[in-house]
């Protein structure tokens, strides 16, 4: 199997080789695949004796195979993991699946902060790695097997969850050894929370389609039926995921933090839109990101990053790495998320203007997008959403921009301007004779945030985005002033530009995002 091939299975499926740097590290893969091999005979094997037991595929080469060596190189890694203790309560956590001697100093950070904790169902989802399928595949048998035991599945939830949404269904895809290999992502996070939490059922989900609608149809499902069976406490949800693959370990850190910053902002919807379009990178995006979303409608309002590290800070290879993390999402007494205000320096609006009128007029002109030098500011270079109104005469003229953190906002600029001018299909493209006329405004997107009631939406300072399935609508913080709209009205006229009926605002199916913008612009008198 190629990666080129993998990428079909799925917008973040990647070949094993990357998943964990096995082929520059340690030759171990046609190890791994030889035991895949015994675990599926294994696993028919059991099925005709009345339980079907998914056998262990990667011990050996992922982890040891021996259970007295496994349990001694998880407790020395816990043992080196010396966060301060979390206080708040732990509704879903990110954990890397890579080989322990890789990615296990990172994870242990994760299960380091479960330590002490009673959790009586652990629901784990991972990304396929080697079975290409469109649905989400909760597993079908009656247990996962580890040199450490074997863990029970929580059968009658996974039936039930199953249920719960046509994108979902009780299968052995993604779980059972392939001649390909094991899929690992689930199996490897199993010695690891036996260790730390002993007795416990579990629910193995693998992710065959990382869209977000899968992510939320999910995440949902999970929290309705864990909200109805009282047993949130005793629940924790585990996303398995690495980072970013094979990059320098320079370039690999840079990408790696937009992701934990978007992580920690809560901005799952920008996560899971550029882990589809690959700006950033996560193997197993749309787990975290329906971890996200199960944790937020369960009560969590904070993310923590407790450990970044790449594969080079342990092999000391830095020419191709992968990233891992060690993330928690926890229930804050304060009720709200940590977020870092955005500001922009006059000269730094006037330097945006400025690169805004250069690259339409120079499109226009010219025909050719213009090529600016990159900004001396340090926060012009950082990624950012970002909105260019045009305006003549005070009507609108154009307006388009990015709702997520794509590119350097300088870049983003000279894209959304030159957009606006030339393609927004509400009006025909700018002429050469309107530059003069041309007004600019723009409006620089903090993250999106999902509204959990509208009474938070404050007209004037917030903007909304709209989704529901393919419909998706953006207003801009500034439109409901001028337009003088009220709260409703503001929710009405969203639902309307996402191309829905004005009420959609109140159907379940709705996501209802929020952000606030620094908004400047220049005016003709």
């Amino acid at each position: 199997m190629n990666i080129e091939k993998s990428f079909r299975w799925g917008w973040l499926a990647v070949s094993v080789i990357a998943l964990l740097v096995l082929a520059p590290l340690k030759d171990t893969r046609a190890d791994g695949q030889e035991k895949a091999g015994q675990g599926n005979a294994n696993v028919e094997k059991a099925t005709q004796e009345g339980a079907k037991v998914r056998q262990a595929g990667v011990a050996g080469s992922f982890y040891p195979a021996d259970p007295k060596e496994l349990s001694a190189m998880i407790d020395e890694m816990l043992a080196h993991a010396s966060e301060p203790p979390i206080k708040e309560q732990i509704l879903a956590v990110v954990a890397p699946h890579a080989g322990y001697e890789f990615s296990g100093p990172v994870a242990a950070y994760t299960y380091a902060a479960l330590k002490g904790r009673k959790f009586s169902r652990v629901v784990v989802i991972a990304p396929s790695h080697y079975e290409s399928f469109d649905f989400t595949s909760v597993y079908e048998g009656d247990g996962y097997a580890t040199p450490l035991g074997t863990v029970q599945v929580d059968k009658a939830f996974a039936r039930q969850l199953a249920l719960m949404s046509p994108t979902m269904r009780l299968s052995s895809q993604g779980h059972n050894a392939t001649p390909a290999g094991a899929e690992h992502a689930v199996e490897v996070e199993l010695p690891w929370l036996q260790k730390v939490l002993g007795d416990f059922k579990l629910v193995p989900i693998v992710m065959g389609d990382q869209s977000y609608e899968n992510s939320r149809a999910l995440g949902v499902a999970l929290a309705k039926l864990i909200k109805s069976d009282g047993k949130g406490s005793e629940t924790l949800v585990l996303a398995s995921s690495d980072l970013s693959h094979y990059h320098p370990y320079d370039e690999a850190v840079k990408i790696d933090h937009k992701t934990l910053h978007a992580l920690e902002a809560w901005d799952y919807y920008s996560m899971s839109q550029n882990f589809q379009t690959r700006v950033w990178e996560a193997c197993g995006g749309a787990p975290i990101v329906a971890a996200m979303i199960y944790a937020e409608r369960m009560g969590a309002n904070q993310a923590k990053v407790l450990k970044y590290a790449n594969s080079g800070d342990v092999t000391g290879d830095h020419s191709r790495v992968v990233g891992y993390s060690a993330d928690v999402f926890v229930k804050a007494p304060s009720g709200k998320a940590t977020e870092t205000p955005f500001s922009l320096s006059e000269q730094e609006k006037s330097e945006l203007l400025a690169l805004a009128r250069k690259s339409v007029e120079y499109m226009v002109q010219e025909k050719n997008p213009y090529e600016p030098a990159a900004s001396a500011s340090e926060t012009l270079n950082q990624e950012h959403g970002a909105f260019v109104t045009l305006k003549e005469s005070g009507a609108l003229r154009g307006c388009i921009g990015y709702t997520s953190a794509v590119k350097p906002l300088y870049m983003t600029v000279r894209d959304t301007a030159t957009l606006a001018a030339l393609r927004d299909p509400r009006f025909q493209p700018v002429a050469a004779s309107e530059l003069p006329q041309l007004e600019y405004e723009i409006s620089v997107l903090s993250p999106l945030r999902r509204v959990t009631d509208v009474e938070q939406i404050k007209v004037g300072e917030h903007g909304l985005l709209m989704k529901n399935g393919a419909y998706e609508g953006l207003l801009l913080p500034q439109v409901p002033v001028e337009e003088k709209w009220d709260r409703q009205t503001f929710l009405e006229q969203t639902c309307r530009k996402a191309g829905m009926g004005s009420g959609c605002w109140k159907d379940e199916d709705t996501d209802i995002f929020m952000f606030t913008a620094v908004v400047f612009g220049e005016h003709k008198p």
